[in-house]
């Protein structure tokens, strides 16, 4: 496995792979590897030839008082994992790499950024959408992999793909849990014993929510407010939103249709914590 950490270099070995004619996988993320990131890792390396994983922690999709100077950056532990997964190469590169000058040039994608969590973070997904530019332009993959648990951020990110017509595909893996039901994210170190157990009611809310619509319960008012009482009976989470959107659009819908898309944004102490599942009426 190769450790890249300029720009250069891993265009040259990303070019020397596909003048092979091998298919280019990417995994994009800001490191602290856990098994959501491996299961990723994993589908990546069956579904190309040569896989690449960034590890970067993202400055520009941070906002003030969130915790970019606190994000764990266990390099060694990553690269570790990396290379039993399988990976090709890692492009690790430094900010001034990624950022050499002020950023003038930004990638932002309407209407979609406005829902949901780019309601409580503002220039989030701005950051987000111009570092995956920068990233598919620098690597030039031709598969890049995302977690359902950032379902939003996927989103976002086949949309301008579509619209900046980049030849891309993008594929969105299933978010992977602990026993529990917690999704699992490099934030889940944050918590304590007592906090974790308080999270695994985000998934048992959204339990619910599929348990109401399994027995015909569609009205998305009776459902969030169902899921408000399941949530409630952990008295550290508090509630930034329970919404239900169409799961293209991301438009908040009254009533439960095809297809959508069931999100839950909290905090529990300082850690932000989000959870999604798809609901398809057309499937049952």
């Amino acid at each position: 496995m190769e450790v890249a950490k300029t720009i250069v270099s891993v265009r040259g070995l990303v070019k020397a792979a596909r003048s092979k004619g091998k298919r280019i996988g990417f995994v994009p993320t800001m490191g602290a590897l856990h098994i959501g990131h491996i299961f990723l890792i994993e589908t990546a390396v069956k579904k190309s030839d040569f896989v690449v994983v960034s590890i970067f922690v993202n400055p520009a999709q941070f906002g003030p008082g969130e915790d970019f100077e606190k994000y764990p950056r266990p390099l060694e532990a990553d690269l570790e994992i990396c290379r039993k997964a399988g990976v090709d190469v890692v492009f690790a590169p430094a900010c001034r790499q990624m950022y050499p000058s002020e950023n003038l040039t930004w990638v932002n994608v309407e209407k979609l950024t406005e829902q949901l969590c780019g309601r409580f973070r503002p220039g989030h997904f701005r950051g987000v959408t111009t570092v995956c530019a920068k990233l598919f332009n620098i690597v030039a993959p031709d598969i890049a992999f995302f977690g359902q648990k950032d379902a939003q951020q996927a989103i976002v990110i086949k949309r301008m793909v579509v619209d900046l017509n980049v030849p891309l595909e993008i594929v969105v893996c299933p978010t992977v849990r602990s026993p529990d039901g917690l999704a699992v994210s490099s934030r889940n170190k944050y918590l304590t014993v007592e906090q974790k157990k308080d999270a695994a009611f985000v998934y048992k809310s959204l339990q619910k929510c599929r348990e109401m619509v399994d027995v015909g319960i569609t009205d998305s008012r009776t459902i969030i407010t169902e899921m408000r009482k399941i949530l409630s009976r952990a008295l550290s989470i508090e509630i930034e939103y329970i919404s239900i959107v169409d799961a293209e659009t991301l438009q908040e819908l009254d009533r439960i249709g095809r297809r959508v898309l069931v999100a839950v944004a909290v905090r529990i102490g300082s850690t932000r914590l989000i959870d999604n599942i798809l609901v398809d009426l057309s499937k049952q």
